[in-house]
Parts: C-alpha cells; structure tokens; sequence
C-alpha cells in the first residue's frame, strides 16, 4: 500500500500581538481580526465586511446596487441576536448594503446573506467556511484579550494531514493527527478519536473547532493530559444516499478496525489498547460515537457523544448495555449539547442519558454555552467538559 504524509501546520505563530494590524491581513493569528483600526480593504474586496468593534457591535457591507433585498441570515448569527427572522440591511445611494447588529457575547458566528433570496457567502470576509456543504462566513467577535480557543503565547502542537488508501472504502482518504508539544516518540500517548458532523471535512476540527489550539491553552494551563487526538473523515458514503443509517454504521466501523485504528497506532507511540483510546464526535459524529463506539468496548473506554443522541437507545446500543462488565469498561462518558439546541436533539440527548441511567452507566449529562447546533457548542464541549476529563486522575 503506498502511503503518503503531508505536513500541514496550523498553529506555529503567536496569537496577540502588541498593535492592531488590519483586519483581515492574515499577517498573525490575531485574536480580533476584523477589528479595523486602518480601515483598510481586504486584497481583493471592494468593501470592509463584517467589521467588528470593541463594543461588540459589527458591521456588515455589500455592493449590490441592482439588488431588490439584502437579508443577514445563518442560525449561529441570529441565535446570538435572539432573532428568528433573517434581518434586512439598508441600501444606500451609492449601492452598498449596510447593516450594523449587536452587541453580541465575543465568539465565532457562522452567518450568509440573502442576497434576492439567494443564500451567499459574504464576498468581502476572508473568513470563508471550507466544507463538504455550500459556503458561508465567519465573523470572529473579539473580546478584551484572546479566547480559550485562539493561538496563544505558550507551547503549540503540531497537526500532520496523512493521506492514507483504504480498501474498505476503495479510495484515498484523508486523516488530521494532533501531536502534543514536546511530542516524544519514546513514550507512550493515548488516543482521542475526534468525529465531524454532516457536511464536515477531516479538516474542520481544526479550522472551525481549533481543537489544536484549545489543546495547546490547556495543556498550558495544566487541565488536560498530553494526548494524540486523530481526526479522520468519518463520511463513508454520501450524506444524500436513501441507505445512508444502513449502511453507514458498519462501514465505519470497518473503517476504524482495519484503516484507522491500525494505521494510528503505526505511526505513532501510542497506548495500543481501549484504556488508551477515546472515540468522540459532533451530531453525525455523535451517532457514529454511540452507534459504532460504543458497542465496540474492545477498542474504546471512554466516549463523547456532542450534540446527538437516539430515542431508542437500548435497541442502538444492544450490544454495550448487555455487556455484563460494561460499568466497569466505561472510563468517561459525556452526553453534551449547547443551550440553545434542547427542543430538536435535546430530547435524543436525554433519551439516551436517561437509558444510561437506568442502566446504572456512570457518565456526565451537560447541556451549556450560549450556542445551539453549532460550532460555538462544539468548542465549548471541547474545552469544558471533553478534554479535560479524559484519562483524568482519580
């Protein structure tokens, strides 16, 4: 099998510096990149959008001049604003749209326009989402010093991108791999197996989640143990297909025996057991953790299930609950989900806390942050509850 490595670094630079550079000028991994301080235009925009001010207002622009309506829209971006509504900008003779929202909790809010009805992305914001799903924007709402998940001053990790031949899937595949600092190939590390959602790219842990630089903040500040976290692709057959649960779940759980797992522990000084390795994973890829974790007990002991759950969890989860040593093989469970998501996944959620409970399960039910279905609650999950809990000392 010919195997391929790219090296793909995501987190070598500072985080804040001591001036404020443009917005957007990619020159550091600023913690307020779109604060706009030289009113300077993105290379290649005609405008300054998304703006954001100190006070946590922020400003959207687009120059459409035959344009009839120019609405903001994207559930992160409205759920921030408590609006239910896409809301209208206002067009000025010169044919630019404006509107000016907030404030807002400083975060990371995915948002589009509605441009005549159609959804695009903001052409002026640098910030543009890559995933297996139409486009859209970021806008990075500052606070007064860098968050929990920007690049900061301390020791960073590296992520390595590794293109790898599977023949469960007949194709070429992609996998992230996180490293700790100091990474030593003469000790040993456990593994956390972190899962994307719907629409996502192994990638998108790393871009929209930071997971890397949430990491590297704890790892500074003594909250988590040194860890390999490895994010691979868990899209094994198009989203769309009509036989997509059919299929999916035992696929995946091919993939991770005979692709994934093997191909870690390869190539990296790991703890090659289920006591040193943990399977996690957002919506699409909280149901791969329940569905396919967890009933494989032989490969892992410690499980996150984010933003997702089953209202038949017993039926899902057969083979683990019948398990007679199963209390004694679950290291951590966390069954998270974001505030703003409880009537629509919130009752999977506690349908399978509740079936955990019944089953005597020891596990941690959360629900917190500000967000819903979305990145804002992902990264929260990560840094609150996730991380730092795994392989924790008793």
């Amino acid at each position: 099998m010919k195997q391929y490595l790219i090296r793909q670094t995501f987190c070598f630079v500072l985080a804040a510096s001591s001036f404020s550079v443009a917005q957007q000028a990619n020159v550091n991994l600023d913690f307020n990149p779109q604060k706009n301080t030289e009113k300077l235009v993105p290379y290649g925009g005609n405008l300054i959008s998304p703006e954001v001010s100190d006070n946590h207002t922020i400003t959207f622009r687009i120059k459409a001049p035959d344009a009839k309506k120019v609405e903001l829209t994207g559930g992160p971006i409205l759920l921030a604003l408590k609006s239910k509504a896409a809301i209208p900008f206002e067009k000025g003779g010169d044919g630019v749209w404006t509107l000016t929202v907030g404030p807002v909790k400083p975060d990371i809010y995915v948002y589009r326009f509605l441009l005549d009805g159609v959804s695009i992305v903001d052409p002026n914001n640098t910030f543009t989402g890559a995933s297996n799903q139409p486009g859209y924007s970021s806008v990075i709402v500052h606070g007064g010093e860098p968050a929990y998940y920007d690049a900061k001053n301390n020791p960073h990790g590296n992520v390595t991108r590794h293109i790898y031949h599977s023949d469960v899937l007949n194709g070429e595949r992609e996998m992230f791999v996180y490293t700790p600092p100091g990474y030593d190939p003469k000790k040993k590390y456990p593994v956390l197996y972190l899962l994307g959602g719907s629409g996502e790219l192994a990638s998108g842990w790393g871009l929209d989640g930071r997971a890397n630089f949430i990491a590297d903040n704890l790892l500074a500040e003594g909250k988590m143990i040194p860890m390999i976290i490895a994010m691979p692709n868990n899209q094994v057959i198009h989203r769309s297909d009509p036989q997509h649960l059919e299929k999916t779940y035992v696929l995946f759980d091919a993939e991770l025996r005979k692709q994934i797992v093997p191909y870690v522990d390869k190539r990296y000084s790991t703890i090659a057991d289920r006591k040193g390795r943990a399977i996690a994973g957002l919506s699409m890829g909280g149901r791969h953790t329940q569905a396919v974790g967890m009933n494989a007990l032989d490969l892992f002991s410690s499980f996150g299930i984010l933003s997702a759950g089953d209202l038949e969890t017993e039926k899902l989860n057969a083979a683990f609950f019948s398990d007679p040593d199963v209390q004694k093989k679950v290291d951590y469970l966390l069954v998270g989900l974001g505030s703003g998501e409880l009537d629509n996944i919130g009752k999977r959620s506690t349908a399978t806390h509740e079936a955990l409970e019944k089953h005597g399960i020891k596990h941690e039910y959360y629900v917190g942050g500000d967000g819903a279905h979305d990145w804002g609650t992902w990264r929260h999950l990560l840094n609150y509850k996730l991380l730092p809990n795994l392989w924790k000392k008793k």
